[in-house]
């Protein structure tokens, strides 16, 4: 039976292509790298062959459904949202830089020189990681692992 026919809502195996801003990329991958969070690039239904991943955080002090997993919370059949993991948009991220290895660096600078260059620090590896914004990136769809393209913007 074809999606069109069925009732339901189109599927995330429509998808194609997912862009992305490369900017939302960076500002994910840090806050997965330096805090608890879980922050991804989320697509929401109705799904269609060319896709906009937005940032989004994952709720976690809630129930751990947000609607990541196939079916609404109303048990509907209706697909849920896509969560794509920042870390495989991104090959082969750069170590992030931590103040400690900033400061040694530069031992003779004073608290405010040593705050500048981990500033310059952090942005030069935010624009590593908007660079590196990968071409393909892996989602799973019902139980099976699909390539799809990636458009970065920005």
């Amino acid at each position: 039976m074809s999606e069109e026919g069925s009732g339901r809502d189109p599927g995330p195996d429509r998808i194609r292509s997912i862009a992305v801003h490369r900017e939302d990329v960076a500002n994910a991958l840090e806050a997965t790298l330096r805090s608890d969070r879980e922050v991804v690039l989320r697509t929401t239904p109705p799904f269609s062959g060319r896709m906009r991943a937005r940032l989004h955080a994952l709720d976690a002090g809630g129930n751990g459904n947000d609607g990541g997993d196939p079916g609404s919370a109303d048990g509907s059949d209706a697909p849920g949202p896509l969560h794509i993991d920042p870390r495989d948009l991104v090959p082969d991220v750069p170590p992030y830089p931590e103040p400690d290895e900033t400061a040694s660096e530069h031992p003779d600078a004073d608290l405010e020189a040593r705050r500048e260059r981990h500033a310059e620090a952090v942005e030069a590896w935010r624009e590593r990681v908007r660079e590196r914004v990968g071409s393909t990136v892996e989602i799973e769809v019902d139980d099976e692992t699909r390539t799809v393209d990636v458009v970065a913007l920005g």
